[in-house]
């Protein structure tokens, strides 16, 4: 059209139009097939028409314009509807990382709800497991005519409200890492042990051999393990004697409970509604990236946990 209506003048629109006209199929298809066949098809016009109109001479000086014109074009085309691809791309990684950030949330909050329901365990359910068999061996002592020891577990009971409300109190403040003192673990153990001997009448047998001192997370959370083991045999494994061995070996943290009661069914572990105590040294071990053994028959239930050791933060 534009040879035929300006006969002077047309290899001007041509050259400016024309590579333009190229450079927009970019924007419909990446494809270099269709593209190379849209630009020899406008190269194709091009050269009928100015062959048409013109002469061999014109066509020989207006072709490395084309050309040039040409690349150039495409060369500005390309690159722009590069930017404009890798504009889309980063706009499609923007939104994955918003979803991701999303189901980050969902198992950070999912993550927060188990801590707080094994931590209120830890704290509430084991302290008052712990209040009821001393009240039960208190009440035992006045039902034999021994006032003076049930008032001294009495005493005792008391002591241990208030440290089971103070720990209620941190797990709530959710600062119990940093306001807490420093504590021994084998003093913590050696305590634990006490109180459990005191209130059940149990007897227990220990072996320490710690020769490394434990990071606060490693020590609170096999604290904990103790405690639940113990609070298990108390309640369920109707035994008369424990064993508890705590050592420090080939850079790992070895604790093994054992006891000569009734034993249970390993199987129905987390299953039974209420009863998440083993299920909570389990995640406890996982946190601290440990390993638990769980072995119970009729003759009596051993646990042996191994964590490696965790550098203390300074």
């Amino acid at each position: 059209m534009c040879a035929i209506l300006m006969r002077d003048g047309y290899q001007a629109v041509l050259i400016g139009l024309l590579p333009i006209l190229i450079a927009q199929t970019l924007s419909y298809s990446f494809r270099v097939k269709r593209v190379v066949f849209v630009s020899l098809i406008s190269i194709i016009v091009f050269f009928d028409s100015a062959l048409t109109v013109g002469d061999r001479d014109e066509l020989i000086v207006f072709l490395p314009i084309f050309l040039l014109m040409l690349i150039v074009v495409l060369a500005y085309a390309i690159l722009f509807f590069k930017q404009v691809q890798e504009r889309l791309r980063i706009q499609s990684f923007l939104e994955d990382l918003r979803e991701a950030h999303e189901k980050v949330e969902e198992l950070t909050l999912a993550n927060e709800r188990q801590r707080m329901a094994r931590d209120l365990h830890d704290t509430l359910a084991q302290g008052v497991a712990g209040l009821i068999m001393r009240l039960e061996a208190a009440d035992a002592h006045m039902s034999q005519n021994h006032p003076e020891r049930a008032q001294e577990i009495i005493r005792q009971s008391m002591q241990q409200a208030r440290r089971t409300l103070a720990e209620a109190r941190r797990a709530i403040d959710n600062l119990r890492l940093k306001s807490a003192p420093e504590m021994d673990f084998k003093e913590a153990i050696a305590d634990e042990i006490e109180h459990f001997r005191e209130a059940t009448g149990i007897v227990v047998s220990t072996d320490y051999r710690l020769n490394k001192r434990l990071s606060r997370l490693q020590m609170e959370h096999s604290l904990h393990i103790v405690k639940e083991c113990l609070t298990n045999i108390a309640r369920h494994a109707k035994a008369d004697k424990v064993w508890v061995f705590v050592s420090t070996q080939n850079d790992k943290l070895i604790i093994e409970i054992q006891d000569n009661g009734i034993g249970f069914k390993t199987d129905d572990i987390g299953k039974d509604a209420g009863h998440y105590g083993l299920l909570g040294i389990k995640e406890r071990v996982r946190l601290i990236g440990g390993e638990i053994y769980v072995n119970s028959n009729s003759e009596g239930t051993r646990v042996k946990l191994e964590t490696p050791f965790i550098r203390r933060r300074t």
